[in-house]
């Protein structure tokens, strides 16, 4: 639908991998001086880790996995003469900040910024995507967990998306890191 402003994401692969979308969000997420820039966010859960982990500790009631897609918009519409990438470096510096506010929101802590990479989309977009680490813990619990966001340009607008898994630390869970990373890279390239 065109007037949709959200994303959209392969959804054969969110069905493949048992995502279910538990939010679908529009809100002014920054502003650049004179115009306000709204996500239109989609987020998924994979909430078969975490009814495992509900049922094996305590602290195990938090979306373990997730990834999320969205579209940002400008109001007002950039000007004539001013293209995205014009704005890119705001827009990634801004978007990182974000994301790691929302990791912080979810009680990870010791959130490290790692390396950068670059991937393309399945429809032949550059993304820049970025490692985070991060660590949730209790007194029960200490979890290290891996995160992956990018940013980049589809057809004149920006998408930004990523996601966060657990590494290690989960007791009697045995984790797939490298799976959730694949299947978190596959969702991300499939994004428009």
């Amino acid at each position: 639908m065109a007037d949709d402003p959200f994303p959209t994401i392969a959804t054969e692969r969110l069905d493949t991998g048992g995502w279910v979308l538990s939010e679908r969000t529009s809100e002014q997420v920054f502003s650049l001086s004179t115009i306000r820039v709204e996500g239109h966010t989609l987020l998924y859960e994979q909430p078969a880790l975490r009814e495992r982990l509900r049922e094996t500790i305590e602290e195990g009631d938090l979306p373990w996995r997730f990834f999320f897609a969205t579209r940002l918009t400008f109001v007002p519409s950039l000007a004539t003469g001013i293209g995205p990438m014009s704005v890119f470096p705001m827009v990634l510096a801004e978007s990182r900040r974000e994301f790691v506010a929302d990791l912080k929101d979810r009680g990870f802590e010791a959130i490290d910024r790692g390396r950068t990479q670059r991937i393309r989309t399945d429809s032949g977009g550059r993304v820049r995507l970025t490692k985070y680490t991060a660590r949730f813990q209790t007194a029960d619990l200490d979890t290290e967990i891996e995160a992956w966001f990018g940013v980049w340009i589809d057809k004149g607008e920006f998408r930004v998306a990523g996601g966060a898994y657990p590494v290690t630390g989960v007791p009697d869970i045995d984790l797939a890191p490298s799976s959730y990373r694949d299947e978190l890279l596959s969702l991300l390239r499939s994004v428009e």
